[in-house]
């Protein structure tokens, strides 16, 4: 035995002894596939965590208030000047108080790593087919994690009153007093009434501060819950599988080579996701094997110690990543625009990319789209954006299962449903590049007012073709007609 099984086994014993560890054995042995995409979701969550510890110093300084305000502060451009208390605030984090402009910049990249993490888990999830029955509650959690994280980079967007991002702002408040009956209510609520009003920077604050994280930490605690409560997903296995079963207090002494460890110097036993014996028939040595087909077992690593320790690595690698673009990359720069000011608007207002196709909506819709009392924001802004969101949360009761499933799928053999996926990429590229249609009319020569047109069509057109070109090249038709493989993907039934 090895001093660190020693040590190990000291820690535990110290741990159990107080604790009672091992009456939450099986919670510890709950098995992680050795899969590095399946860890997206552990980076959305290190970001997410990074964003509360950074925000709460940022709170320490930050002033929601509208109120005029004489700048003292080191910016010299401003110096002597009244400007918004909101607005001093966020230049005196970023100029004046110790690490300030590093946790900002900290906070901000989060952010963008929040959203574009949780975004791709979920085209993994997607194109996997890993949303089918039991998880289709995690799929809807994890949808609404990604809107929730868009609501939360808009509220934050508003905060340092700025020029830029006060006229970016105003657009939120058209498109939410553009609902018919009610939207002079949600506009008031949100922001308090007519934007701006010295209301608005405090119902964003109260939004951006409590009502959106508790709202994300409710929905993170569910998604980990369910996950636990559920089988984990596992890709195909090559063959069957047999060794030694990881309980969680003998993991150490079973995961070395001579064990027969994986490549990744991992160990490779299979573990059931109770951390219990594996129901499959054991050997005279207490090996168990694990058919390639059987998905009532999964195969990969304890909760502890191994995946809490790879777990680890994840987060000091996040953090690192964070750190680095912090270090190198600035952020919004609000001296460069200067405070809010109504008489003067920014040459190119734009949202940050994870909004641009909501943006790219309303820039492109007519208005001859706006019918009776339904004006084009509300078409744009709430119906169409509405309805994409309903559709991705609906999918897993769109593309329905019957049978439970815990081994992912190959895209490449799930035809309509990648083509369908590949096809919803499409839709929002386009749309992206409509909300960015003035940069696009630079680069092209082409005026906005013969741009838009285009990108409308290839908004519609585009995704049609790239489904009927993936669908075909998967063997889509051929499948129809009875003369290809047979579609896969499980015992679906719609």
């Amino acid at each position: 035995m090895s001093r660190l099984d020693r040590y190990y086994r000291r820690g535990y014993a110290w741990f159990d002894e107080r604790l009672d560890l091992d009456s939450e054995r099986s919670t510890l042995g709950k098995a992680f596939p050795a899969e590095d995409s399946f860890l997206l979701g552990e980076i959305a969550l290190f970001s997410f965590v990074v964003l509360v510890l950074t925000g709460i110093f940022l709170g320490f300084f930050y002033q929601p208030i509208t109120a005029m305000v004489e700048y003292q502060g080191s910016v010299a451009q401003y110096h002597g000047e009244e400007v918004p208390h909101a607005y001093a605030s966020v230049l005196a984090i970023t100029h004046d108080i110790s690490y300030g402009m590093f946790i900002r910049r900290l906070h901000h990249w989060a952010a963008h790593l929040f959203i574009a993490s949780a975004a791709l888990h979920m085209m993994r999830v997607f194109f996997q087919g890993a949303y089918r029955n039991p998880r289709e509650p995690n799929w809807v959690i994890g949808v609404l994690l990604v809107v929730l994280g868009m609501a939360a980079g808009f509220t934050g967007y508003v905060l340092p009153y700025d020029n830029f991002a006060a006229e970016a702002a105003s657009i939120g408040y058209v498109v939410a007093s553009s609902i018919p009956i009610v939207g002079g209510e949600i506009a008031w609520v949100l922001f308090g009434g007519d934007y701006p009003t010295a209301l608005s920077i405090p119902r964003m604050y109260f939004l951006h501060v409590l009502v959106i994280p508790l709202l994300i930490g409710i929905l993170l605690a569910a998604h980990m819950v369910i996950l636990y409560r559920q089988k984990h997903t596992e890709g195909p296995r090559d063959e069957a599988f047999t060794g030694e079963p990881v309980t969680p207090a003998d993991a150490p002494a079973t995961a070395s080579a001579e064990d027969g460890g994986a490549e990744l110097g991992l160990p490779n036993e299979p573990t059931t996701t109770d951390g219990g014996q594996p129901e499959a028939a054991a050997s005279a040595d207490g090996d168990r094997t694990v058919d390639r087909d059987d998905d009532g077992v999964v195969v990969g690593l304890p909760l502890f110690p191994q995946q809490a320790a790879l777990s680890a690595i994840v987060f000091f690698l996040t953090l690192g990543t964070l750190s680095l673009l912090s270090g190198f990359f600035s952020v919004h720069n609000i001296a460069e625009y200067g405070p809010y000011d109504p008489a003067t608007t920014p040459e190119l207002v734009l949202p940050d990319w994870y909004l641009m196709w909501m943006f790219g909506i309303l820039k492109l819709l007519p208005d001859w789209a706006g019918v009776g009392p339904l004006s084009v924001e509300f078409v744009g802004g709430v119906l169409v954006t509405g309805l994409v969101i309903l559709v991705v949360i609906a999918w897993p009761f769109i593309d329905r299962y019957e049978e439970p499933g815990h081994f992912v799928v190959d895209p490449l053999e799930r035809d309509w449903q990648t083509a369908t996926g590949v096809a919803g990429i499409a839709f929002l590229s386009v749309l992206s590049l409509g909300g960015m249609n003035t940069v696009v009319s630079d680069l092209t020569g082409i005026a906005t007012s013969s741009l838009n047109p285009i990108l409308l069509s290839l908004a519609i057109v585009l995704p049609i073709v790239a489904w009927l070109i993936v669908y075909a090249s998967l063997g889509g038709f051929a499948d129809d007609s009875g003369d290809g493989p047979e579609p896969s993907g499980g015992d679906e039934d719609a």
